[in-house]
């Protein structure tokens, strides 16, 4: 373990972390890297696919789709924060992470998952907006409104992940420099620590509790008013066909807020560690691979825009083929 001397505490310091991973069985580690990188890949694939499907579609130019376009990138700058420093751990004998680089990823890890949070509450307003109050949405969901909507989230979660870090950084790791997980986590870097947790501890609790309850909160806010407005509606196509506009983005928020509420509304030992690292995988590689194909195959606009592109791009291709064996 590498370590350097801190005069004031006239001890050591951990200048690096050593990351256990999923698993420390040997044979499983090349079977690992293939399932994540398949995982990983098709991550990149669908979400790009949506951002650019959305970008060049004028039918997908409104209020939703621009907040999907953000949810998107958010998913891919997600799972990338922990993906190719894990795919590099399951080939490598020595699973290091420099101490600067646990911060690092620390900091990008409680920004992106705070904007997620309050990106998610956008979008329910948006719908709330739509369904609720159509005459005046234009006015309230103008192009000014939906960048402010996007914008406070990450500049938010870039001022609570700043918070924190900074908390984890006056902590002394002068013992053990394993984590047991595989990535730099909060509750397995604090039982490293030889200073005391508890202001940090406290700091990760409150954060967390109010961060997914005022998310939550707007949420859950938004489709009280949504269910209220659809029972009114006298026609069952109508009915149906609001539903439908809400289906992708709560099944979204399920598997979302489901996974938050098991990985972090826990206290830091042994045993939710192990299980965190479980979750962690369903949070971080599973969520963001699955929203493209959730928005996408519930999403009539969406298949209908994919349909267009697919046809055009079949098109193009014959049209080639067919110039070629014409000369």
């Amino acid at each position: 373990m590498r370590t350097k001397m801190d005069p004031k505490r006239n001890g050591t310091e951990a200048t690096e972390f050593i990351l256990l991973g999923l698993t420390s069985r040997p044979e499983l580690q090349p079977v690992l890297f293939t399932v994540f990188l398949l995982i990983y890949l098709i991550t990149l694939t669908g979400n790009f696919g949506m951002i650019f499907l959305i970008r060049f579609t004028p039918r997908l130019q409104t209020p939703m789709y621009f907040f999907l376009t953000h949810l998107a990138c958010v998913d891919i700058f997600y799972s990338t924060n922990v993906s190719p420093q894990m795919l590099v751990n399951f080939l490598s004998e020595k699973k290091s992470i420099s101490y600067a680089g646990c911060l690092t990823q620390c900091f990008v890890f409680v920004t992106l998952l705070l904007t997620e949070y309050y990106i998610l509450g956008a979008m329910a307003y948006d719908r709330y907006m739509a369904i609720c109050n159509p005459l005046r949405y234009s006015s309230k969901m103008s192009r000014p409104v939906c960048i402010c909507l996007v914008t406070l989230p990450y500049v938010w979660g870039s001022a609570v992940a700043t918070m924190q870090v900074t908390l984890t950084s006056r902590l002394s790791f002068c013992g053990p420099n394993t984590i047991n997980h595989f990535y730099c986590a909060d509750p397995p870097l604090l039982m490293l620590t030889c200073s005391d947790t508890s202001i940090k501890q406290t700091a990760l609790f409150v954060s967390a509790g109010i961060n997914l309850t005022c998310s939550l909160l707007i949420i859950l806010t938004s489709y009280i008013f949504i269910f209220t407005t659809i029972v009114r509606i006298r026609s069952s196509e109508g009915q149906r066909k609001a539903i439908s506009t809400c289906g992708s983005h709560l099944t979204a928020v399920s598997m979302f807020y489901g996974s938050l509420f098991c990985m972090y509304l826990r206290p830091a030992n042994k045993q939710s560690v192990e299980q965190g690292k479980i979750v962690a995988v369903f949070c971080i590689f599973v969520n963001p691979m699955l929203n493209p194909f959730i928005y996408s195959l519930r999403n009539k606009d969406v298949k209908q825009a994919l349909r267009g592109v697919l046809v055009r791009s079949l098109s193009k291709v014959d049209k080639t083929s067919a110039s070629t064996v014409s000369h």
